[in-house]
């Protein structure tokens, strides 16, 4: 006769844990995970250091054994084989990449000011810039804007196809005397003179709000486009100023310059009274919106084309940091520039204060 098993003893309920109450919790909790990526990022940039450091060696190694250029090659591919056999769970040993530590030690070897630099961008970004530029004050201006603004691959290359270099020397904006000197040299180099939107599918006529829908709707490509470091704050941004309503096409946030960006879009040529339309959105901007730990605001007047001299003057006497660029949205073939750069002396003291 089967007996009737006598039921589990119940498992008595957990014990309700409790939680102390800390004060502030939530600023707690955000210092602690600052603090995390703090460390992250530490310890990516010491493993970055590393390899770029022990990339430099081996191409310092390969030029000592033999400086003549062929048999250096040659000297770069058998090392290449040997390496991949000897360290076949480690990456980075291929005859192409082996042969570019060669040739970034051979650049780099002599310029005592650029060396420090190299080691703080990643390997990926060092070969881009390797690649693609071949002018030295260039090279380092892509180097420090890299490290600056945290430019990803993508975006450096980006900014390299588009000549950012010579666009970024040669915006007009009124930076100098709107400015304090910790903010005017990136300010500078964050607005440039050109953008391309060439990932727009508008036609040659449009209007100004069909630009910014058509912006908004690409709206990662438009912020690539102007340089990576912005966040979007919204579009026809309302302010209310003695009880009138006025909207700014475009409001972004820079988050190195750690300041508000209002950017006014006009498909026209510039005229100067955009300047003062500009001027009113900065003062509201700056005794509404802006916080207390922020820079002042910026403004870019975005046009289809503007005269140089009509900006400067424009521009001369304005008390708010503005800055008036063109935009492209096909691309072209590339402006000669290079003529209308500064002087090698004045580009190298505006790269020597990032």
């Amino acid at each position: 006769m089967a007996t009737s098993k006598k039921p589990a003893p119940k498992k008595p309920a957990p014990a309700v844990r409790e939680v102390a109450v800390v004060q502030n919790y939530p600023a707690l909790l955000a210092e602690v995970k600052t603090r995390i990526q703090s460390a992250q990022h530490a310890a990516l940039r010491a493993v970055n250091q590393e390899l770029v450091s022990l990339y430099w060696d081996i191409g310092r190694l390969i030029v000592e054994r033999q400086q003549d250029a062929k048999h250096g090659a040659a000297i770069a591919e058998r090392l290449a084989d040997d390496l991949r056999d000897a360290f076949a769970d480690v990456g980075g040993f291929s005859r192409r990449n082996v042969f570019y530590m060669r040739e970034f030690y051979l650049l780099y070897r002599d310029d005592a000011k650029v060396q420090p630099l190299v080691a703080q961008v990643g390997w990926s970004h060092n070969l881009i810039i390797l690649q693609r530029c071949k002018d030295a004050q260039a090279r380092e201006f892509y180097l420090r804007m890299t490290r600056k603004f945290g430019w990803s691959k993508n975006v450096l290359a980006h900014q390299i196809d588009n000549q950012s270099f010579e666009k970024s020397l040669l915006g007009q904006t009124n930076f100098d005397q709107t400015l304090t000197p910790a903010l005017r040299a990136q300010a500078q180099l964050a607005v440039k003179d050109e953008y391309v939107f060439d990932f727009l599918e508008l036609g040659a006529q449009h209007s100004e709000r069909e630009l910014e829908r058509a912006l908004i709707a690409r709206i990662e490509d438009f912020l690539r486009a102007m340089g990576g470091m912005f966040a979007f704050m919204g579009s026809q941004y309302r302010l209310e100023v003695e009880g009138r309503e006025f909207f700014i096409d475009l409001l972004l946030f820079h988050r190195r310059l750690h300041a508000l960006v209002a950017i006014e879009l006009k498909v026209g040529e510039f005229e100067p009274e955009f300047v003062g339309k500009m001027q009113f959105y900065l003062a509201a901007l700056d005794a509404q919106v802006r916080q207390d730990d922020e820079n002042p605001s910026i403004g870019i007047i975005l046009c289809k084309e503007k005269k140089r001299t009509i900006v400067e003057y424009a521009l001369r006497d304005a008390r708010k940091p503005i800055g008036v660029a063109t935009y492209e949205i096909t691309k072209t073939l590339p402006k000669n520039l290079q003529d209308q750069l500064p002087s090698p002396e004045a580009i190298a003291r505006l790269l020597e204060s990032l």
